[in-house]
């Protein structure tokens, strides 16, 4: 039976709202090789399927997010903690898992902003994973020798079930991590300050067989090196920024956040609960929430209410679409009709 809502859900997320100077006819082939890695079925459902099947009442799920470094977005950016948090957000209240951000420390403020505009208060991880108190976070060090054995004491320590990454950057096929236009954020030519690589994170999860989800948008972010060579293929420069790190799920979206969004409209559809979903006002709430924390707009780094060169407003609406496909489709089949 075709799935109707990730069928759904994956086109909105998938359309297309850019400046003339980006690249245009992207997303498309990058969406559908990741669909064919899904079984040729809707990607978010996929992604939403694997992290109900993983998850259960107590488990650790790592959120992995932040992308945007000094000196022009010193802090991060408007894409990527707000769908971050909004999917912590669902996976607290509909599966009771604890969310645990996992990220620099330089992108923590927008993080902990944006969880704490989505209702997920950021605690100590003692109090999130015993009391259930919302969320933890975990800020990775600020010398990449050190990055190994803190991914070696920080699965030992919190023991994740699920790894999700959005909007996080990883490395190529050269070692270093680059941006959307293929400039090294890392590496000896960097002419950025403060990149760590934490993509480790998720090639341990890799090979511990955990269950991983990589969200982004133009082939730089962790989890595209499932679909390397149509980011190679598909991108500008995409050999210069294609990531190597692969996930299980990968999911191209206009926006990180809008993935983000997808996944949670098909968890609250898989749990009959579409109340779970975040409403429009709450959206409004959230990117304005990071932007004042210090999350840039990353088109035109400004605080004004824009994510990806798109009104916020525009998310908004996109929350109030979302949920109507979830919603209609929880109906029972005569719903409205008259007779």
């Amino acid at each position: 039976m075709l799935d109707m809502v990730g069928e759904a859900v994956d086109r909105l997320i998938t359309i297309e709202a850019k400046n003339h100077g980006m690249p245009h006819g992207v997303l498309l082939p990058m969406y559908l090789a990741a669909r064919r890695k899904a079984g040729n079925k809707p990607v978010t459902m996929a992604a939403a399927k694997g992290l109900q099947k993983a998850l259960r009442k107590g488990d650790v799920v790592f959120i992995m997010t932040g992308a945007g470094y000094e000196p022009t977005m010193p802090k991060g950016e408007s894409d990527g903690p707000p769908g971050a948090a909004s999917l912590a957000r669902i996976l607290y209240r509909g599966l009771g898992a604890v969310p645990v951000y996992v990220n620099e420390a330089c992108h923590a403020d927008p993080i902990v902003a944006s969880s704490e505009a989505a209702g997920l208060m950021v605690k100590p991880f003692e109090q999130a994973r015993d009391r259930h108190l919302g969320a933890a976070i975990e800020n990775a060090p600020t010398e990449q020798s050190q990055i190994k054995p803190w991914i070696a004491e920080i699965y030992a320590r919190y023991k994740p079930k699920a790894v999700v990454s959005a909007e996080r950057l990883g490395a190529g096929a050269d070692g270093n991590v680059h941006t959307a236009t293929g400039l090294p954020l890392t590496g000896p030519k960097s002419m950025f300050e403060g990149c760590i690589d934490i993509g480790g994170v998720v090639t341990e999860a890799k090979r511990r067989k955990i269950f991983s989800v990589g969200i982004g948008d133009h082939g730089n972010e962790l989890g595209f090196g499932t679909i390397y060579d149509a980011v190679v293929k598909t991108m500008p420069k995409g050999k210069a920024l294609a990531t190597v790190v692969k996930t299980d799920v990968v999911v191209p979206a206009m926006m990180s956040n809008w993935g983000c969004y997808g996944i949670e409209a098909c968890l609250a559809y898989l749990l009959k609960k579409p109340q779970l979903i975040h409403s429009p006002e709450m959206e409004k709430r959230i990117i304005q929430a990071c932007l004042d924390a210090g999350g840039l707009e990353a088109m035109y780094c400004t605080t004004e209410f824009l994510v990806d060169g798109l009104d916020g407003e525009t998310s908004m609406a996109c929350m109030q679409f979302l949920s109507n496909i979830v919603r209609k489709n929880l109906e029972p089949p005569d719903a409205g009709l008259t007779h």
